[in-house]
């Protein structure tokens, strides 16, 4: 739909080819002859008489749809020749849906190739022939309307100067107000008031946008019988398909309570918990955000060294906000190296293998709407991946290779790295750039400083590490006291695992403990997961061993007395007591 201004009537919302149709008589074109690859040729506006519309047809040799099939190529060639090289008057043709008359632009098919081997051959040749009074230039002018120029060959139309390229950009939010204020007036006669504040709201809430998309909304609301007042959930139900919105309802006292719940699991980084809770207040107020854009709820940039529970954190995050944390989306970037990697995130384009099955991240999207996506170790994607990251954060929309527009309006992106630990020397070796003997003010100095020049010098983007602004959250080492933690936490869901499966009661002694704690911490730097190896090399594999040999039966009492090392493995001692 386009916003036209009527001469008597103010402005009213026209079709596209009507609008066309208008402009081109007013100029000074006699007739406007219409083709699309489903119905054929029609002059739908013809002005004069039935029996001139019908001679007309037969100059142009243009079949009667009475005569049969109208729509094959051969027919369009005659008629398209014959519409360029009629001179009795100034007549155009429009070709809509132009971006559905070919299976593929860069592959074209002989009978294909050769339509537009004509129609690039005419477009060179064509002269403009005088007429009106006072005389005026005209040609016999080809209308293609497309969705992109890319629908088109491109030797066609590259460097073409017969040839004008003029883009129809979305409805500003000037056009989206003239749309809706009559239709949404009609619902407030006796309250103007409400009705201002509706309108801008509606308008607001419809960036980005077409003025057919804001008549469906109003469609949509009148069917599910949304009322006007919440247009806001119409909206929410056409972009998204749902109508609620689980930001809405999620428990503030919850959230309140929620920096505890997180310290049960991500151990050591209160500093971190404390920033990314800050930021999840922020997304489910909405402080700060603009109704005027799709960008997502909140952007968190997760930096620190390996195994510190960055990814736990995002865990845990989600299940705080929607109960479960297997409602976050996780794509490991280390998977998206490759150049042709972003068709696997948003699908390959029409004509390419997997066309059909549509993009992993789109498709993710559209299923969870409200989410946590998680890109686990960013700096190991292809830059070309990075653009539209950058997409994301700033338009908070992506076309998926099959054109549906995805909205990322109600999530929330955590992005995790390693970037900053590590650095390139002057002589191109990897060397560390922290160390664990770092303080943590010194860690987050360094690594930031990193993180910064790492996205304006190496990728050399950025506009990427502005839009990710002061959300950059760095991860502590495990110092020695966390560790500690963690050993205990980790060796008592082992315990309470190995008694739950085997239906016996499973003892450490005091020195076996103590043995295994030393053991499991004396490395911090791998973190919590480098504890968790240690825990599986020296408690797992041996208990596991011992366990087998024992072959407790139900019910029995076994205690560990005794670890020790042989033949270079870690073995313990088991006894019934």
């Amino acid at each position: 739909l386009q916003l036209i201004r009527n001469d008597s009537q103010g402005f009213g919302w026209h079709k596209l080819e009507n609008v066309i149709d208008t402009e081109l008589k007013n100029y000074g074109y006699s007739q406007v002859v219409y083709y699309n690859p489903l119905q054929g040729f029609e002059i739908p506006f013809f002005e004069g008489e039935a029996k001139e519309k019908e001679a007309m047809f037969k100059e142009l040799q243009i079949p009667l749809k009475r005569d049969g099939v109208y729509n094959n190529l051969t027919t369009f060639d005659t008629v398209l020749r014959n519409i360029v090289n009629y001179d009795k008057k100034p007549i155009a043709l429009i070709i809509d849906f132009a971006s559905q008359f070919l299976m593929n632009p860069e592959n074209l098919l002989k009978a294909e190739h050769d339509t537009f081997s004509q129609a690039h051959v005419l477009s060179q040749k064509t002269e403009t022939r005088p007429f009106g009074s006072p005389p005026k230039p005209f040609y016999s002018s080809i209308i293609w309307i497309v969705d992109k120029e890319g629908d088109l060959p491109d030797w066609m139309i590259v460097n073409n100067p017969k040839i004008r390229h003029i883009p129809i950009g979305k409805p500003d939010h000037i056009a989206r107000r003239r749309l809706l204020t009559p239709l949404v007036e009609g619902f407030f006669s006796s309250r103007p008031e409400k009705a201002e504040k509706v309108i801008d709201d509606f308008v607001d809430e419809t960036e980005g946008l077409l003025l057919l998309d804001l008549v469906a909304i109003l469609e949509l609301a009148r069917y599910e019988k949304i009322p006007i007042d919440y247009i806001a959930d119409a909206v929410r139900r056409y972009k998204l398909g749902v109508t609620e919105d689980p930001w809405m309802k999620i428990d503030r006292t919850k959230i309140e309570e929620g920096e505890a719940y997180i310290r049960t699991r991500v151990k050591g980084q209160d500093h971190s918990v404390q920033h990314l809770m800050d930021i999840v207040k922020r997304a489910i107020t909405g402080v700060g955000s603009s109704k005027r854009n799709n960008r997502p709820r909140g952007v968190v940039f997760l930096a620190g060294p390996t195994g510190v529970g960055k990814t736990e954190l995002a865990k845990a995050m989600t299940s705080l906000l929607f109960g479960d944390e297997s409602s976050y989306i996780r794509f490991d970037m280390s998977e998206f190296s490759a150049e042709h990697a972003s068709q696997r995130l948003m699908g390959a384009p029409p004509g390419y293998v997997g066309y059909d099955v549509g993009g992993e991240l789109t498709n993710a999207v559209r299923e969870k709407p409200f989410s946590v996506i998680l890109f686990d170790e960013i700096e190991k994607a292809h830059p070309r991946i990075l653009d539209k990251f950058l997409q994301i954060l700033d338009d908070g929309v992506l076309t998926s290779g099959r054109g549906d527009k995805v909205y990322f309006s109600e999530t929330l992106i955590v992005f995790t790295s390693n970037l900053g630990i590590y650095k390139q020397s002057l002589t191109g070796e990897r060397v560390p750039n922290v160390r664990y003997e770092d303080t943590y003010e010194v860690v987050e100095e360094k690594v930031k400083e990193e993180i910064d020049r790492y996205f304006k010098f190496d990728l050399n983007r950025p506009e990427l590490l502005n839009r990710i602004g002061e959300n950059i959250i760095v991860f502590d080492y495990i110092r020695k006291d966390v560790g500690e933690l963690i050993f205990d936490m980790m060796i008592d869901n082992h315990i309470k695992a190995i008694q739950e499966q085997l239906e016996i009661t499973l003892n450490l002694s005091s020195d076996v403990r103590n043995q295994l704690k030393e053991l499991s911490i004396s490395d911090l730097t791998n973190g919590g997961r480098g504890v968790r190896n240690m825990i599986e090399y020296h408690f797992i594999t041996p208990i596991s061993r011992a366990l087998f040999s024992l072959n407790p039966s139900k019910g029995d009492v076994v205690e560990a007395t005794e670890i020790f090392n042989e033949n270079r493995s870690t073995h313990i001692k088991l006894q019934r007591i």
